[in-house]
């Protein structure tokens, strides 16, 4: 199908969007990468009579490590984390996602920042984010606030950013000692979205014990969602096959799919226990390499 017809604004700065934002309320829908947006104004389930189109503001997208975090803009594409030699080696956890995200068209024009603020439980990058405790920056024309990825998806594509703000960055915690991540997928077919999902960060002590896990889990919850209980199972012990099983039995008890054209909950409920223990065992492997 064909968009309703739509304004089209490309700022050059920020103040600039932030006018545009200001002027058209919420008439306006900001354009990222436009992968997400734009199959829904191609089905009319979005029809905003402006788009603001954020790809030629400067310093949206940049990558830097530094203070200890790793600092993504939000308009840095899938496809340039995928590349990004000095990221993956540190968190190869995005090119595990890259690699399961659509097809290589998608990421080279999708960006991590309309990823997240799409606010879609069935996205990959969101199941990412929660596991690795990342932190958004959320800007607007007075002020800048950071918000725990905890806080920032709140509901059924609702999140934290609200009107006239614009997510500008995301931070994720670079740990000091051993740390692995891992993320995988099962999709019915290649570039489809997730039947369920799950993305794991470790953290281990120099005696082997978990120091701190993340679990995140994709399109098996209305919002994205933690294994929280499943994060706590792993905490605090020599991580082994029979902690690993019983973090990925709670992640399958406390997820809440639904049914749907990708199966059924008891068989997406058996998805993520699978994808969980596979992946607790490959972010395990890459701590300990």
């Amino acid at each position: 199908m064909i968009p309703a017809n739509f304004d089209y604004h490309a700022p050059s700065t920020l103040d600039e969007a932030f006018k545009l934002l200001s002027e058209l309320g919420d008439e306006a829908k900001i354009l990222a990468g436009g992968h997400s947006l734009i199959p829904m104004m191609k089905l009319r389930f979005a029809e905003p009579e402006h788009l603001v189109d954020l790809g030629g503001i400067p310093g949206l997208n940049t990558v830097s490590m530094e203070n200890g975090s790793l600092h993504i803009g939000a308009m840095v594409k899938e496809a340039e984390l995928e590349h990004n030699a000095e990221v993956t080696s540190k968190f190869p956890i995005f090119t595990d996602a890259a690699k399961l995200i659509a097809d290589p068209q998608v990421r080279n024009f999708g960006t991590l920042g309309g990823n997240l603020a799409h606010g879609d439980a069935a996205n990959d990058q969101p199941a990412v984010m929660l596991a690795l405790g990342a932190s958004v920056e959320i800007t607007n024309a007075e002020e800048k606030r950071t918000v725990d990825i905890n806080d920032f998806f709140y509901g059924f594509y609702m999140t934290a950013i609200q009107e006239g703000e614009i997510l500008t960055n995301i931070s994720i915690p670079v740990p000091a000692g051993k740390f692995g991540n891992a993320y995988s997928k099962i999709e019915r077919k290649v570039g489809d979205y997730a039947t369920g999902g799950v993305a794991v960060a470790l953290e281990l002590d120099d005696s082997g014990v978990c120091t701190r896990a993340g679990i995140g889990l994709t399109n098996v919850n209305p919002t994205p969602m933690r294994a929280e209980r499943s994060e706590a199972a792993l905490v605090g012990k020599v991580i082994d096959a029979a902690a690993i099983a019983e973090a990925a039995q709670m992640a399958s008890e406390d997820c809440n799919p639904s049914d749907d054209l990708r199966g059924d909950s008891d068989y997406k409920r058996r998805v993520i226990r699978s994808l969980t223990k596979k992946m607790i065992a490959k972010a395990l492997e890459r701590a300990q390499a």
